[in-house]
């Protein structure tokens, strides 16, 4: 692919801010100001609790790298945020190659008014475009937004590829989300992510 092809722009309309530009670009191309942008709002987005515990920390942000970028507003300052990064998702005996979809931010006081769904269109285009099966790890605020999309909350069994084998993850039921693109899924058996730092899902 040509350099020129890895960057797309786009215009749509978000009902609290009226026309928003949107950019889809490789984490290479952010630079340095870009990825100090993301960070911004990633947690501004996501603000630790008092005690600070929570918040958006370090090996989550890394999750949200390497990928593609779909970022609102300025790339140096953007006002919302969804990542897609290619994941190996194990189902039924074959690696699925799957858009995991991480870091959907948007900035607060804009939140609520249509640009997460801005955001997820485009994220919808490069998981069908790309890949054969999407996935996210929504948090409950969320889920709502991912459904309305036709994001669907798996079913079935969860499990990851861990250094000590293959671990149940049952605690993950309902935040997990998966959007088939042509990958046949049987929710009696387990999904299966590969091992990652921090949050496995």
């Amino acid at each position: 692919m040509d350099a020129p092809d890895l960057l797309r722009h786009g215009v749509g309309l978000c009902g609290r801010i009226g026309r928003v530009r949107l950019t889809v670009l490789p984490t290479a191309d952010l630079g340095r100001d870009g990825l100090r942008g993301l960070r911004a709002l990633l947690d501004a987005a996501f603000p630790a609790d008092a005690d600070g515990t929570g918040g958006f920390d370090d090996a989550s942000f890394d999750h949200a790298l390497g990928g593609v970028h779909v970022l609102a507003g300025p790339v140096h300052d953007p006002v919302g945020h969804a990542a897609v990064v290619g994941r190996r998702l194990l189902h039924d005996g074959v690696a699925l190659r799957t858009g995991y979809v991480e870091a959907v931010a948007v900035r607060p006081g804009l939140q609520g008014g249509g640009l997460g769904g801005l955001l997820m269109a485009e994220v919808d285009r490069i998981v069908r475009g790309g890949y054969r099966l999407g996935a996210l790890g929504a948090a409950a605020r969320a889920a709502r937004l991912y459904r309305r999309l036709g994001w669907e909350p798996w079913r079935g069994p969860l499990a990851a590829l861990t250094p000590d084998g293959i671990v149940d993850t049952p605690d993950e039921r309902g935040s997990v989300h998966v959007l088939p693109v042509d990958a046949p899924l049987d929710p009696t058996r387990a999904l299966v992510c590969d091992w990652r730092d921090g949050e496995l899902w």
